[in-house]
């Protein structure tokens, strides 16, 4: 995704290196990361944050679209509250994963569902036919904004990251107009 997506309170775009204190705000939170996958573990300190960014913003060009990870930003103050990302999922790498994270002090805003809804119409222009979203069977806040963003419970699974996951799915033509 080359150019932002806007929503009416958020921009999603690329990361950037001078994200990197917002960043740690969100992956660096243990009632955020606790929630998340093997995969991305709580980032320690600001330098290992900048660390981890340098290391998106380098992948970002080689990613097939719709893949790829990106910072939600409030349009009012240009304050990085969040981010998203479409990934293969793990073992097979043949399903995509939508996923969010916000910092904590900005949840209940409604900006998951926002941003990520945004994220999901354009993921459907690069000939996707379906976007997946796993949550921890007690992550209630995920599950709650994956049924917002009008993905359909599809059952639970331990077949991505040996984990008991609850499994979401969107297609095209559960996108309400």
């Amino acid at each position: 995704m080359g150019e932002e997506l806007t929503t009416d309170r958020l921009v999603v775009r690329e990361w950037r290196l001078d994200d990197a204190a917002s960043a740690l705000a969100i992956y660096g939170a243990d009632t955020v990361t606790r929630w998340l996958t093997p995969a991305m573990g709580q980032v320690a300190d600001e330098a290992a944050m900048r660390a981890v960014l340098q290391a998106w913003i380098e992948d970002q060009p080689n990613m097939m679209p719709p893949r790829g990870r990106w910072a939600v930003e409030r349009k009012d103050d240009g304050e990085v509250v969040g981010g998203l990302g479409i990934r293969l999922l793990p073992p097979y790498e043949e399903d995509l994963e939508l996923s969010w994270q916000l910092r904590p002090d900005a949840w209940g805003n409604g900006y998951a569902s926002e941003a990520g809804s945004a994220l999901i119409r354009w993921a459907f222009t690069q000939e996707i036919d379906e976007l997946f979203a796993v949550a921890r069977p007690a992550n209630t806040r995920a599950v709650g904004t994956a049924k917002r963003l009008g993905m359909s419970w599809v059952g639970e699974t331990d077949k991505y990251y040996n984990l008991t996951l609850q499994v979401f799915r969107i297609r095209p033509s559960d996108i309400a107009d």
